[in-house]
């Protein structure tokens, strides 16, 4: 059993005392030198701690603590029970060395050097940051990836950005930590940017919760992402951008879903082209000489899209403003004074427009009523349905349908139903896409005009883009076969992007086996910040050869490299960022307070940690590795008394690649122990540098999974980081 304390040595012409480690075990000493000084009369020798309450002394005595508590795993908790003092000093000298590097570099880097061309990135929805560090990755010829900013609605997220870029990387990267559907967004993230231009955006805004005909909407937070992320866009214009997807978003709906997004993309437009529309409107409308009333109404609403926020509000109450003095023209023709005075139709006509001249007004209820709905959890739930109701009766789409419906109950005379008609054909235009208004232009086109139009659109569409593709990350040397769907779009003064090469061949994907190998050294209920020597003779017994014949030489893109490349194992410990980087130690912290007080854990390895699973269900997953699977081993866990209610349990093949990694660490059964998998083998399947530390709490559960993102999360969430730096790789070599 060891012993270990602190001591102080002589101090010098200051007064100030180096603290000293002393170990003693089995009658052999240690002293290590801990690189920090303090005066005598400010050291409590009984409790080993400095004395005071400064934020300078709490991190102290924070890092004192730690190192004495390292030094007590390392020696008396270990499974090892053998140690060299060479082998404690350098992994006692690794938590010194880190303590200090942390309190010695400014968290961002001045001594940097940058070269080259920087292309400047933003993330969206950034979660633990899977794009943004495959984008850094990316370098080709001398252009590379500045990195202005990334935003998120948590504070965990927002904790691992600031930690990994700010930190260790000395960047000085903003973090925006709010919800995009807030009013204020957009306006916090200009402050931010200080007038820089952004050439790429990156992000995935869910997209399931859009309305559809026939269908109504959740109402929750998430309806609105979407949107928000493409007014994002407008206002930034920057020369590629990229949608991330789940693959499903191709069929939803029988691909209405994913032709809608599309609409939208095409629906961003060159505000400074835009009078050259508006002229060939006006043009077609003398030309045809009838539909004057739509035709003004579609010009109109091609005027929104060159206004700016307060202008758009004008114009759109402008808008309806001319709509309804036409139904104040009409409604003397269709019913009299007293019908016009009392009657529900006319009135729900009347203050249908009311309505929707205070759009904007509504529009803030709305999201105030989906935030409480959101932050009190409601859904599935007896509130549900009334929340809903109230929230789609707010809808623009439901007030212009209540109109329409008056309209159709007036009964009004053949004479006057073509006005009638007409105000309801300029509602449904208010509403309608730009790339919908377009539809209707070329419908009054003869082949002529159709053909000027088509050319026209060619310069007014902002964005170029074909088609969504799907990605399967194993074909980039991620060792998952997990499917995304990637939006690219491309300015029209850019270069086409339409799909992603594929890094390795189907013979060259990176196995489970590579990924995960090496870190095969920890129990049931064990954690370590330390890397560990695999024996693959007593490891494997029999098959050690046939084992070790997984291995390879890989390039940083996982295909097949030359000599003096790595595999896949020591890229993820030395990790795939360049030299122009200084990566600082990895350290590990609770929260941001910990942060801000230097409370931080350092070391080699992190995030290594493993759940405690009971005696049973270590018996239980034994069986299933025995068999082979979890279906083989049904019938012989049901005879051992071990069956489980638990769907599924995926048992990993090391000579493959896994399924899609998720958020809950328990699908998953280990190739070769019997446990779940750490949050650092996950984030090695997703294929994350070790360097690259998840903050904050290891998982969570109960309702606080819809607000809290643990470790788990982050990696189940996170885009793999090498599938984001194939794209960032294509739009390196055709960005102008």
């Amino acid at each position: 059993m060891a012993t270990i304390n602190y001591y102080l040595d002589k101090p010098n012409k200051k007064g100030e005392a180096p603290i000293h480690l002393r170990i003693n075990c089995n009658g052999r000493q240690l002293k290590l030198s801990t690189k920090t000084r303090i005066e005598p009369k400010y050291f409590d020798k009984e409790k080993q701690l400095a004395i005071g309450k400064s934020k300078e002394i709490k991190a102290l005595n924070f890092f004192l603590d730690y190192l004495k508590k390292s030094a007590n795993n390392l020696l008396n908790n270990s499974k090892k029970k053998t140690f060299t003092i060479k082998e404690v000093k350098e992994k006692l000298i690794e938590c010194i060395e880190g303590y200090h590097s942390d309190n010695q570099v400014n968290i961002v880097s001045e001594s940097k050097v940058y070269y080259g061309k920087p292309i400047t990135l933003i993330d969206f929805f950034a979660g633990a940051g899977g794009f943004s560090e495959g984008f850094l990755q990316a370098e080709f010829n001398d252009k590379y990836y500045d990195f202005l900013l990334a935003s998120d609605i948590n504070e965990n997220c927002e904790l691992t950005h600031v930690v990994r870029y700010n930190h260790q990387l000395g960047l000085d990267t903003e973090f925006l930590c709010q919800d995009i559907t807030e009013p204020t967004f957009l306006s916090n993230l200009l402050e931010r940017l200080k007038g820089k231009e952004v050439d790429v955006i990156c992000g995935g805004p869910p997209c399931q919760s859009f309305s559809l005909a026939g269908k109504r909407k959740k109402f929750d937070k998430k309806d609105d992402l979407f949107a928000n992320y493409l007014q994002i866009i407008r206002k930034l214009q920057p020369k590629y951008f990229v949608m991330e997807n789940v693959k499903g978003i191709l069929t939803k709906d029988k691909g209405k879903i994913k032709d809608r997004i599309l609409e939208e993309i095409r629906s961003i437009i060159d505000i400074k082209e835009i009078g050259r529309l508006e002229k060939f409107v006006m043009e077609l409308m003398q030309a045809i000489n009838r539909d004057k009333f739509i035709f003004e109404s579609l010009i109109k609403r091609i005027d929104f899209e060159k206004q700016g926020e307060e202008q758009l509000k004008l114009s759109q109450a402008n808008y309806i403003k001319f709509l309804d003095a036409k139904f104040k023209n009409l409604t003397p023709k269709i019913v009299d004074y007293k019908t016009s005075k009392t009657d529900s139709r006319i009135n729900t006509i009347r203050h249908g427009f009311n309505l929707l001249l205070r759009r904007n007004e509504l529009k803030k209820l709305q999201y105030e009523i989906i935030k409480e709905k959101d932050q009190c959890y409601i859904d599935g739930d007896a509130y549900n349905e009334a929340f809903t109701t109230f929230i789609n009766e707010l809808e623009i789409t439901t007030i212009i349908s209540k109109i329409q419906q008056a309209f159709a109950d007036l009964m009004i005379p053949p004479i006057y139903q073509a006005e009638c008609s007409d105000i309801i054909t300029a509602l449904q235009i208010y509403t309608a896409s730009f790339e919908a208004c377009i539809g209707r232009i070329k419908a009054f086109c003869k082949k002529e005009q159709l053909q000027e139009l088509n050319n026209l659109m060619e310069s007014i569409r902002l964005y170029k883009i074909n088609a969504p593709f799907l990605a399967n990350a194993s074909d980039y040397g991620v060792p998952q076969n997990r499917e995304r769907v990637l939006f690219i779009g491309c300015r029209k003064d850019q270069k086409l992007i339409s799909k992603i090469p594929p890094t390795v061949s189907e013979k060259e994907k990176v196995t489970i086996f590579e990924a995960l190998y090496d870190l095969d050294f920890i129990g049931n209920n064990d954690e370590t910040f330390q890397y560990e020597k695999i024996d693959f003779t007593t490891k494997y017994n029999g098959s050690s050869k046939k084992m070790s014949q997984l291995l390879k030489k890989r390039a940083i893109d996982g295909k097949n490299g030359q000599l003096g490349q790595k595999t896949y194992a020591e890229w993820s410990k030395e990790g795939r960022l360049s030299e122009r980087y200084k990566v600082a130690p990895p350290f590990y912290v609770k929260n941001k307070e910990a942060l801000e007080n230097r409370q931080r854990f350092y070391g080699k390895l992190h995030n290594h940690k493993t759940s405690n699973q009971s005696h049973e269900v270590v018996e239980r997953l034994k069986v299933i590795i025995e068999s082979g699977g979890y279906t083989e081993a049904k019938n012989a866990l049901e005879k051992l008394g071990l069956s489980s209610q638990k769907r599924t349990y995926n048992l990993l093949d090391p000579t493959k690649q896994s399924s899609t990694i998720m958020t809950i660490p328990d699908d998953y059964v280990h190739f070769n122990s019997p446990r779940a998998l750490t949050v650092r083998e996950m984030a090695r399947l997703q294929s994350f540098d070790d360097s690259f530390v998840f903050q904050g709490k290891r998982s969570t559960g109960g309702n606080k999974r819809r607000t809290e993102v643990p470790q788990f999360t982050l990696v189940g969430n996170a885009v793999p980081p090498l599938l984001a730096r194939a794209v960032a790789m294509e739009i390196l070599k055709n960005i102008k």
